[in-house]
């Protein structure tokens, strides 16, 4: 396996990183800490969960696997998330991590899902940077990390906070031209890159042929499509969401058989990319239909329909905001309907 350091924190990573949010069948408990081994034995160091991943169970089961590479003598390093940005709010659900996950501290600790600098901007206000800080300095988390959908000048903004030590984002062959600002702020302040969505949710590898250009010989796309990643020397690793045994070690086969291309090669490698996406979508967050008619692609839908669920949610907050003022709930019932109808 390959390792790269993550950031400044001294951290050696491998390029191959596991999420923990696909598992074929999680209530198999057995299978997915067999799945865990599997990838710890092959050199995978860095796990990824959430706590609502898995029907809220990823990091129970994560728990159970750690407790095993523990017994093995197998290192890891453990990263989750959280969405609250209140102080009282974000202890609780850290506790609960920790607890689920049978660990004393999470190795790097997420502010999770910035889609929008507005969102961005009320947690910020709310004080979850002050709370992470004091995290840090309690030994209860290690590093400051966050999960970012946001693009271009955006994505760059975000990480220029002096707080962050690394940063969770989407970025792949189908949609690497609107996150390359991005990589001013990697670069600039020498932080952590973990790459979710490798695949591109699934297009790359539904777009075979349009993607037969990062094929090297003896290479499948989906292969292919990691080591175009692990071509890039300021990404840290790629985490792949692992359903099965058999994924993680044809993962694995390909992470330590990777022979990165020349800094020449990639950017050639790009320009071909360019030529090659007429007629899919390339994620670039600029419109809810296209106006090409190009269908939309799965990481567009996903990103229209989390808005359209945080306004829902907003609206049954406000709705119980007025309950407590009134001694009607007609507003909170009205809300609840429209958000379980979407929430689906």
């Amino acid at each position: 396996m390959h390792y790269r350091e993550y950031g400044k924190t001294g951290k050696q990573v491998s390029i191959l990183s596991f999420g923990a949010m696909r598992f074929a069948n999680i209530n198999n408990r057995d299978e997915c800490v067999r799945m865990m081994v599997a990838a710890a034995e092959g050199g995978v160091n860095y796990f990824d969960t959430a706590p609502l991943y898995c029907e809220n169970k990823s990091e129970e089961v994560c728990g159970e696997g750690f407790a095993e590479l523990r017994r093995r003598g197998l290192p890891f390093y453990v990263a989750t998330k959280t969405f609250a940005s209140e102080n009282d709010a974000i202890r609780k659900e850290l506790e609960t991590s920790l607890t689920r996950m049978g660990v004393d501290a999470v190795d790097f600790y997420h502010v999770w899902n910035i889609s929008k600098m507005e969102n961005w901007r009320v947690r910020k206000g709310n004080g979850i940077l002050d709370t992470f800080v004091k995290l840090k300095e309690e030994g209860l988390i290690r590093h400051i990390c966050v999960s970012s959908h946001l693009v271009k000048d955006e994505i760059k903004e975000l990480l220029m906070e002096d707080v962050f030590e690394g940063v969770l984002f989407g970025y792949s062959a189908y949609n690497f031209q609107t996150r390359q600002a991005a990589f001013d702020a990697i670069r600039g302040r020498k932080l952590g890159a973990v790459i979710m969505n490798p695949l591109g949710g699934g297009v790359i590898p539904r777009n075979e042929e349009k993607f037969g250009f990062i094929r090297r010989p003896g290479e499948s796309v989906a292969d292919a499509a990691l080591c175009f990643l692990w071509d890039h020397p300021d990404i840290t690793t790629a985490l792949v969401g692992f359903d099965t045994e058999e994924h993680v070690r044809e993962s694995v086969a390909a992470a330590k058989a990777h022979k990165p291309r020349t800094a020449a090669e990639l950017e050639e490698l790009k320009s071909k990319a360019l030529k090659s996406f007429d007629g899919i979508c390339t994620g670039c967050a600029y419109c809810d239909d296209c106006p090409e008619g190009i269908p939309l692609g799965l990481g567009a839908v996903r990103r229209r329909r989390m808005h359209r669920l945080r306004r829902l949610r907003g609206r049954l907050h406000a709705a119980h905001r007025y309950n407590k003022k009134t001694s009607g709930n007609r507003r909170v019932a009205l809300a609840k309907r429209r958000l379980n109808r979407n929430a689906v």
